[in-house]
C-alpha cells in the first residue's frame, strides 16, 4: 500500500455575488488549479492571469506559493473574485504580516454587493412598464 504525503496547506474561503470559493495554498511550484483544470484554462483571459497573480504581486510572493480552489455558484467574475479573496486570505493565514500590503490594495475587502431581487409588477428588480398617460 502506497501512502500520499501529506502536504501543509493554508486554507481560506473567498465569497462574491453568487459564488464561494475554498482554496488551498500550498508552498512550491506546481500548476495552480481551479475545479481540477489548470488555472490558465479555467479563467484563460489575460486579465483573469493578471487578477489572479495581484495577491501574490503584493505581498511579494510570486512564485513561491501554488493553489487548488473548488469554486461553485455565480458567473466566471464571481469565481474569479472569490478565488482571489480565498487566495488573499490564505495568505494572511500564512503570514499575519502580510495583512497590511493586502489590505493597501484592498483585496482583503469582500465586495458586499448582491444582486437585488424583482419585485411584483416590475419587468426586474428596479424597470418598471412603460407609463402611458392617454
Amino acid at each position: 500500500m502506497v501512502e500520499k504525503k501529506q502536504e501543509k496547506f493554508y486554507q481560506a474561503i473567498g465569497r462574491r455575488k453568487e459564488s464561494t470559493a475554498a482554496v488551498r495554498l500550498f508552498e512550491g511550484r506546481k500548476e495552480s488549479q481551479v475545479n481540477g483544470v489548470p488555472a490558465s484554462a479555467y479563467f484563460p483571459a489575460d486579465a483573469s492571469q493578471s487578477r489572479l497573480a495581484e495577491p501574490f504581486r503584493a505581498t511579494g510572493t510570486e512564485g513561491k506559493f501554488y493553489f487548488v480552489a473548488k469554486s461553485a455558484g455565480g458567473g466566471k467574475t464571481g469565481q474569479l473574485d472569490s478565488v482571489v479573496l480565498g487566495i488573499a486570505r490564505a495568505l494572511v493565514s500564512f503570514n499575519a504580516d502580510l495583512r497590511k500590503p493586502l489590505r493597501d490594495v484592498e483585496l482583503l475587502t469582500r465586495d458586499p454587493r448582491e444582486k437585488e431581487r424583482k419585485k411584483y409588477f416590475l419587468k426586474k428588480a428596479r424597470k418598471r412598464p412603460q407609463y402611458s398617460k392617454r
